[in-house]
This record gives C-alpha cells, sequence and structure tokens, in this order.
C-alpha cells in the first residue's frame, strides 16, 4: 500500500496507511517531510527531497512525487533502460522551462476566458487533472478535466465555436485517438486548442501549440507535460491580475477527514 501526500499531513491518507499496516499490508510513503506523520505511519519511506514547498498551489512537489513512482515503478521492473531515460528527465524539463516567455506571450490571448476544459488520456489523464487543478486554484476559470474517450459521450457538447479547449497529447499509444478528437475540435466545432504535445499533427492543429522534447517517452511524458501546463497557468493568473502566491480561500495544508 502506497500514501502520496506531499505535507505527510492530510489525515484521510494517513488513516488509510495506518489502517492498511493494521491489516498486515506492506506500506510505503512518498512525501517531502520525514517527520510527518504519513512518515511516521509506513513502514518504508520514499523522501522525494524537494525542499520546502512554499506555493499554496503546488509544483515542484507535485513533480518529484511523479519521479517517486517513476523511479519505483523502475526499480520493479529491473530496466536499465528506464533508468537511462529517467536520467535525462531534468534537461527535457529544462528545455520546457525556456519556454516561459513564449507561454507568456501565448497565454494573453486567454485572459478574458472564465470556462475550459482539458483533455488527456492514457498516462496524462493525471496532467490533464493537474492542469484544470492549476487554472482553477490560480486564475477562478470553471476548468473542467476529461478523458478524451469519456469527453466525447456528451460534455463536449460544451464546446461551440471558439471555445477554449486544452490538451495533453504527447506521442504514444493513446496519441491517435487524442489526435482524432483535436481534428474533430477544431475541423468541426472550430473550437480554441491550446496543444501541448511533441508531434508535429497535434501541434499544426493548435491555435496556441506548445511543443515539448521530441524524445521523450509516453511514461515519463506527465513529468515534462505538466511544465508547460504550470507555467500557462502561472502566466494566465499574472495576466489576469491576481497574486499566484496568495490564492483565495485555501491553505498550504487541508485537512481533509
Amino acid at each position: 500500500m502506497i500514501g502520496i501526500s506531499q505535507s505527510g499531513r492530510s489525515p484521510d491518507i494517513v488513516s488509510v496507511l495506518k489502517e492498511g499496516k493494521r491489516q498486515g499490508c506492506l506500506t510505503l510513503s512518498i512525501t517531502n517531510d520525514l517527520n510527518s506523520p504519513l512518515a511516521r505511519a509506513s513502514d518504508f519511506l520514499l523522501n522525494i527531497q524537494a525542499g520546502v514547498e512554499k506555493a499554496v498551489a503546488a509544483t515542484k512537489t507535485y513533480t518529484t512525487e511523479l519521479m517517486g513512482v517513476a523511479m519505483l515503478s523502475s526499480a520493479l521492473k529491473s530496466n536499465r533502460s528506464r533508468w537511462s531515460e529517467l536520467g535525462r528527465v531534468s534537461g527535457w524539463m529544462n528545455e520546457t522551462l525556456s519556454l516561459s516567455d513564449f507561454i507568456s506571450q501565448q497565454a494573453q490571448r486567454y485572459r478574458f476566458i472564465d470556462q475550459t476544459v482539458v483533455l488527456g488520456r492514457g498516462f496524462n489523464y493525471a496532467t490533464a487533472f493537474e492542469w484544470a487543478l492549476k487554472l482553477k486554484e490560480l486564475t477562478y476559470i470553471i476548468a473542467e478535466p476529461y478523458s478524451s474517450a469519456d469527453f466525447a459521450h456528451g460534455p463536449i457538447a460544451l464546446v461551440g465555436r471558439g471555445y477554449p479547449v486544452m490538451a495533453v497529447a504527447p506521442k504514444g499509444r493513446v496519441f491517435h485517438s487524442m489526435l482524432e478528437m483535436l481534428k474533430r475540435l477544431r475541423s468541426e466545432i472550430r473550437a480554441e486548442l491550446v496543444v501541448i504535445s511533441n508531434h508535429r499533427s497535434a501541434l499544426s492543429l493548435a491555435q496556441t501549440p506548445i511543443p515539448i522534447p521530441a524524445e521523450v517517452p509516453e511514461w515519463l511524458s506527465p513529468l515534462v507535460c505538466i511544465v508547460p501546463a504550470q507555467l500557462f497557468a502561472y502566466h494566465l493568473t499574472m495576466i489576469k491580475g491576481y497574486d499566484a502566491e496568495k490564492p483565495r480561500s485555501i491553505r498550504k495544508v487541508t485537512e481533509t477527514k
């Protein structure tokens, strides 16, 4: 049983891990705080070592948690090529960070939007949720995340001409289904597309294409794709005149029970 929490202080996650341990499960915590209740409750600890997460809308702890999970999967699989690919992640992320000024310029186009949908599938289903969360937390936009498959079964009715759609569509096993959805949104519905991808076909459909390095493998794409998504949310926050360091109504640690 694995519990993931950057603060390690979410009572619901801690209680589940404790119950799992009581029932005889081997438990592991992935957290940024070695002395947190979650760390103390587990048999094993994976310290993500991200340093103090000062942002209320967490960014670096999200990516380091993803790295922790990726490292764990590589260790379980015992695959040398995977460790080699993991070693390239920081370089790919640095390349993507260099797009900050470009993303800031492009985000101006969306300064007046108040709602959007965010699409992803496969490994990047979670990326869609995280991008949507950052837009909600920082820009106060109504941002709804969907799998592209689920989106086709009804929610696509939300979208009309000019409606903003964000999409995460890197190369991989689910790319072609994402591409078909993007084609439909652009050609049939005339939606406004923001697309994060490393495939020319997907980027060519977007009014706002955001490229990531071509070599990024699908299994590591969530680590790289979330960076331009976070930058987009940050710059749009600034453009809308809000304070990215002080989002309204939320605190650093949310203690749900």
